[in-house]
């Protein structure tokens, strides 16, 4: 559960504007908390806010070793921009040259649960086993599952403190603030991929689909593990 000083704040918490609330996060938990980027759009908004205050929270990616090449790309000009190092977190089946193990050789065609556990919620354990708490971009609207997430919130998965800042930004809130800050972005939104992950497993969205549609297509599968749908923000809805 949140510790007792955040939960009686939790309704000032949830007001805060997302540069506030990371400055916030950064002076409650010094040397403690981590921002997770995934390098979608939301990520860069999230480190171009950190690294605009000079916060003292590391942003770190997971590098499941099958992104697109594109993603990589975009992990070296976000370096650049901003002055900054985006740790790589990997799992410890995968070498930092060379081919994947066998145990992982095309695994997502076989058991997208398992290669989803092994690539990403297992390195992800491990870093946030050293933290107090993570920052993470999800968004409301971006799928049923993310639908009552909280700006500050426990999370049950990992046993930490989880902040969202940007739970309630609209789609067209996060592009307007990547124009007008020329924020760095994966240049595969603009090519049909509004949410994207590995390559093998992410494919174009059509008008009118889900963000998320394009993830695992043809697979009950929406979620990759990293993010447990939370209680709704009001009992009863």
């Amino acid at each position: 559960m949140l510790p007792p000083d955040i939960d009686g704040r939790k309704a000032e918490l949830e007001r805060l504007a997302p540069a506030d609330l990371l400055a916030w996060a950064a002076g409650r938990f010094p040397g403690n908390v981590v921002c997770l980027a995934a390098l979608g759009a939301e990520d860069c908004v999230l480190i171009d806010v950190i690294a605009r205050q000079g916060l003292a929270i590391p942003i770190v990616t997971i590098d499941t070793a099958v992104l697109f090449r594109e993603t990589y790309a975009l992990w070296s000009r976000l370096e650049k921009r901003y002055g900054i190092s985006i740790g790589g977190i990997r799992s410890e089946l995968i070498p930092e040259t060379g081919p994947t193990v066998p145990d992982l050789d095309r695994l997502w065609e076989r058991e997208p649960d398992r290669c989803c556990q092994l690539r990403k919620i297992v390195p992800l354990r491990r870093e946030l086993g050293t933290r107090q708490a993570w920052v993470t971009g999800i968004r409301r609207e971006q799928s049923e599952t993310r639908r009552y997430a909280k700006q500050v919130e426990w999370d049950l998965a990992f046993g930490l403190v989880k902040l969202n800042p940007l739970a309630a930004w609209t789609g067209d809130e996060m592009w307007s603030y990547i124009r007008a800050n020329d924020v760095p972005y994966n240049p595969l939104h603009d090519a049909g991929y509004p949410s994207i992950g590995c390559e093998p497993c992410t494919s174009v969205v059509g008008g009118g689909d889900s963000e998320r549609s394009g993830r695992w297509r043809g697979n009950e599968k929406t979620e990759c593990g990293l993010h447990v749908a939370p209680a709704p923000l009001f009992p009863g809805k």
